[in-house]
Order: C-alpha cells, then structure tokens, then sequence
C-alpha cells in the first residue's frame, strides 16, 4: 500500500564537550570563580565554535558555545568596570587623606 519514505535526516551530531564546558564555566564565573570562570568559557567557547562550525561539522552545540562566550566576555567587562571603580575610589580616598591633612 502506502509506504513512507526513509529518514534522510541525516546523522545525529553528538553535542561538544567543549561547548558544554564553555555554558558551564560561564555559569560558574557568574557565582563561585569569577576571573577564571570567565577566561575558560571564553578559551573553551571558541574552541567549541570551531567543532560546530567546521565543515563537515563534527559536533552540535553551538547555541551552548556562544552562550558561554557571550558570558565569559559580560564577565571580563564587570571585572574592568570593577577594577577601573576600585582605582577611582583609592584614588579619591588618597586625595581625601590628603587633603584633610593638608588643612
């Protein structure tokens, strides 16, 4: 009778351990290891898009790879906005001192 057609869907791509290591360090960086966090979803992020945008590609999880790049790079940015506030403040702190001591 009626026959349906074969699956050509094509392969199941198994998901990057990579990408997976990337979402996790950038959830990581966000609570427990802020600095470091950061940097390894970054490193790991981009190793993962390399995987899932190689041709042929050689795994999934892209989607998981740019989370934890965009992650790790809104975590760099807090840590220089934080640092930039620390100086400023020492330095107003410094200008304070000085300046009730001067008086």
């Amino acid at each position: 009778m009626d026959q349906l057609p074969p699956n050509n869907y094509g392969t199941i791509l198994p998901t990057s351990t990579m990408a997976t290591i990337s979402l996790i360090a950038g959830i990581l960086g966000f609570t427990l290891f802020p600095i470091i966090g950061g940097i390894v979803a970054l490193v790991t992020g981009y190793a993962a898009r390399k995987e899932t945008r190689a041709i042929p590609p050689t795994a999934s999880g892209d989607g998981l790879a740019s989370a934890g790049i965009v992650m790790g790079w809104v975590q760099i940015g807090l840590a220089l906005i934080g640092f930039c506030c620390f100086i400023v403040y020492f330095v107003f702190i410094a200008g304070a001192i000085g300046w009730s001591a001067a008086q």
